[in-house]
């Protein structure tokens, strides 16, 4: 970072203090670190990988060929929109403040809350998703492992604990590991597309826009039967549960040098190069299987099937190394995520006990408290989601938690975009930053978001997840309850025009106790 001068370092702390923030954590993220977070948290070997048959069970080679465009565009238009919005306000949890700033006091708590809630399960999901991956690559057949919630947990604990300690260790060791995750990704998905191309009985393109119907048992029942427009539309969770997650690029502003430059560019390459890459490497897979309609009935276990066949299994194990290490990448870089958004609110109140969890170690220059409690609360979701009577109907709770994920990431992400459609050219958002789209590109990708916002929410509550839709409006009610029962009263959300001015002391004092010269 030869190039991050004297005059860039004022410049982000002046924009900073603007804000009524001080620089308590470190810059030491480059641009690419930037892109790199949140490219890691994508992680195209991870939901690209887990979440595979909810395309192969569903449409067929066409939930591939046609719908992950057409879902890497639905998660495009939200992280064009938020880029517009990071460049003026980069920020440490930067969703929060957008929310606040655009709107006012209660939508910045709302956004918060949705988006806090969807980045500690989507933790919790990630590495549950590493956990079977890693049952399937090596636990059962080189550890002898059984699928326990013992197991299960355990596992979360170890993968999760090693995640935190390497976020609690400072961000200089973390943005040293999602650079190479970064790599990692890109080396990975290009090796796995290329050994499926040499794998493949044939090279069938149009198999990838040939339209089927494998709801019900002909996929294994990944999806209850329903008609191939559905199907089709379910199978659209691969590709925007797989691109989410470059929302890291705005928690992680204040440790980002050149933030108004670095964050949007950050977020929105992640979103492009995630979705070519991942185009790439889904579609090589699918041309390697050696029917579609074995592939389908398969279910979740589709792609330890076509490996198993195609592969030589030297090849596959180490194929299925870099994914592992890929995917415990992910979480890691997701912690590093959570646990900003976690200081980030807590620093103006938001939570429970936010004086602790707002502290700074003045040695490793992280939040060290707000690191561990959302490594926890992941882990303790999942376990208690897990239990055996924590069901609705036949469906386990965490699965219609996660696919609630989905709806509550998203909603926070429509928030502060929907805001700014309004707030746009007025005293609330007169000054944009230097990645500016203009006003007409940024209100269509934002009335684009709304669009897309309304088709996730759909999608999102349909069976097997049709008690997602209680859930939400279940959160919604008992979100209004704490708003205007305490909340309302209590929370004074971010610092705004005077009271600026006023911490400048406090900034200071602040900026003295971390060491920041």
């Amino acid at each position: 970072m030869s190039d991050y001068t004297d005059h860039d370092k004022k410049q982000d702390m002046h924009i900073l203090h603007s804000m009524g923030y001080a620089q308590e954590l470190e810059r030491r993220m480059s641009s690419f670190s930037n892109f790199a977070v949140s490219f890691s948290i994508i992680c195209i070997l991870s939901g690209g990988i887990n979440s595979l048959a909810q395309a192969t069970a569903g449409a067929g080679g066409a939930a591939i060929g046609i719908g992950w465009p057409v879902g890497c565009f639905v998660s495009l238009v939200f992280a064009v929109a938020m880029a517009q919005i990071s460049s003026a306000y980069p920020t440490a949890g930067g969703l929060y403040h957008w929310g606040s700033i655009l709107g006012n006091r209660f939508t910045g708590w709302l956004t918060a809350w949705f988006n806090l809630l969807g980045l500690v399960t989507v933790l919790g999901a990630i590495n549950v998703g590493t956990y079977y991956f890693f049952m399937g690559s090596f636990g059962t057949s080189y550890f002898g492992l059984t699928d326990t919630t013992t197991v299960r947990i355990l596992f979360l604990v170890v993968i999760t604990g090693a995640q935190a300690l390497v976020n609690h260790m400072g961000i200089g060791l973390t943005a040293k590991l999602t650079d190479f995750s970064g790599y990692l990704i890109f080396a990975t998905a290009i090796a796995l597309a290329a050994v499926c191309l040499l794998a493949a009985p044939s090279y069938d393109l149009a198999r990838l826009f040939t339209f089927a119907n494998y709801s019900g048992e002909a996929g294994g029942n990944v999806w209850p039967s329903t008609s191939g427009t559905w199907v089709f539309l379910l199978g659209l969770l691969l590709p925007i549960y797989t691109i989410t997650g470059y929302d890291a690029s705005a928690h992680t502003s204040e440790e980002t040098v050149k933030a108004a430059h670095s964050v949007p560019r950050g977020m929105v390459s992640s979103v492009l190069w995630s979705a070519l890459f991942g185009y790439i490497m889904l579609c090589a897979f699918v041309l390697m299987l050696p029917n579609m309609d074995d592939a389908a009935k398969q279910g979740w276990n589709v792609f330890f099937w076509a490996m198993d066949s195609q592969v030589n299994p030297v090849v596959k194990d180490l194929l299925y190394l870099a994914i592992f290490v890929s995917q415990w990448l992910c979480g890691l870089a997701t912690v590093t995520s959570v646990s900003r958004m976690i200081f980030a609110f807590s620093r103006d109140g938001g939570l429970p006990a936010s004086k602790a969890l707002s502290k700074v170690s003045p040695k490793h220059r992280t939040p060290v408290a707000a690191i561990w409690t959302g490594s926890i609360l992941s882990v303790l979701f999942v376990w208690f989601t897990s239990l055996d009577f924590m069901k609705i109907g036949e469906t386990p709770v965490y699965t219609i938690v996660v696919s609630c994920t989905v709806i509550f990431l998203f909603f926070s992400f429509a928030i502060p975009i929907t805001l700014g459609l309004f707030a746009w050219g007025t005293s609330k958002w007169d000054k944009m930053g230097p990645w500016n789209l203009g006003e007409g590109m940024f209100k269509l990708f934002a009335v684009l978001s709304i669009i897309a916002m309304v088709l996730i929410f759909v999608i999102g509550i349909q069976p097997p997840n049709g008690a997602a839709l209680y859930v939400t409006v279940g959160f919604l009610l008992l979100t209004a309850i704490v708003w205007f029962g305490f909340e309302s009263r209590r929370f004074k959300g971010p610092p705004i025009g005077d009271e600026v001015a006023r911490r400048q002391a406090e900034i200071a004092a602040a900026e003295k106790a971390v060491g920041e010269a």
